[in-house]
């Protein structure tokens, strides 16, 4: 039976690596994302489905969902990796800015997360899997804004595995604590660094955590390139 997927927040690092993955492996694949522009080489190379969402916007993601239910149907995998950061420090950042950067990174999770569960709780069966970064577990100085988003994300993370986990709902958490190469940065694309992830590496534990046996689910891992230089 063909498994299908939808990936939250799309754009042409990770999501694009996870998106080869998965139809590479015969999964059906959706993409959603605020600016489907970022999407267009991704949707001339794959055969996906092209949304447009904002998810932190109630209403779109709660559309976004009314819509799969048509095409797609119940997603086997949803995948959230929207994130936004504010840097700066406590006394100047812009408390507009800070709560728009938390909706995105953690209270559309929330929204994409029960809009999944609904779905899925029904059906009896389901993954839901959360990007995390350095900042899930650690504070750092004028970056307050993306430590509360990412500390929130992942506490929804934790509540829900234990909620659902019994209810045969897969829930993971991915601290990926470290930068990520890629082709379309100068900066993150030296063949010769090590000091960072390959996405196309990332994207094969996401696989690897969807096809965990319930007897022994995880609901988070750490990934770090093997040279830390940070």
């Amino acid at each position: 039976m063909t498994e299908t997927a939808l990936i939250v927040g799309a754009g042409p690092g990770l999501s694009s690596s996870l998106t080869y993955l998965l139809l590479k492996n015969k999964f059906k694949v959706a993409i959603a994302a605020r600016n489907v522009a970022k999407l267009a080489t991704l949707a001339e190379t794959s055969n996906v489905d092209v949304f447009t969402c904002d998810a932190s916007n109630i209403n779109q993601v709660q559309t976004l969902f009314k819509k799969l239910d048509k095409t797609l149907g119940t997603p086997d995998l949803v995948i959230y990796n929207p994130s936004a950061r504010v840097r700066g420090g406590i006394v100047e950042v812009d408390p507009e800015d800070t709560q728009k950067a938390i909706n995105i990174t953690c209270f559309g999770a929330f929204l994409v997360a029960q809009e999944a569960a609904k779905r899925m709780v029904k059906r009896g069966s389901g993954s839901i899997f959360f990007t995390g970064a350095s900042a899930s577990v650690k504070g750092y100085a004028n970056s307050s804004v993306f430590a509360m988003g990412k500390f929130g994300l992942r506490g929804l993370a934790q509540a829900l595995a234990r909620e659902l986990h019994p209810q045969n709902i897969h829930i993971g958490h991915f601290i990926i604590d470290g930068g990520i190469k890629a082709d379309y940065r100068p900066e993150r694309n030296d063949p010769g660094d090590d000091s960072m992830l390959k996405p196309e590496a990332i994207a094969e534990t996401y696989l690897q955590f969807h096809r965990q046996h319930r007897s022994s689910w995880s609901w988070e891992i750490e990934l770090r390139p093997w040279l830390e230089t940070f």
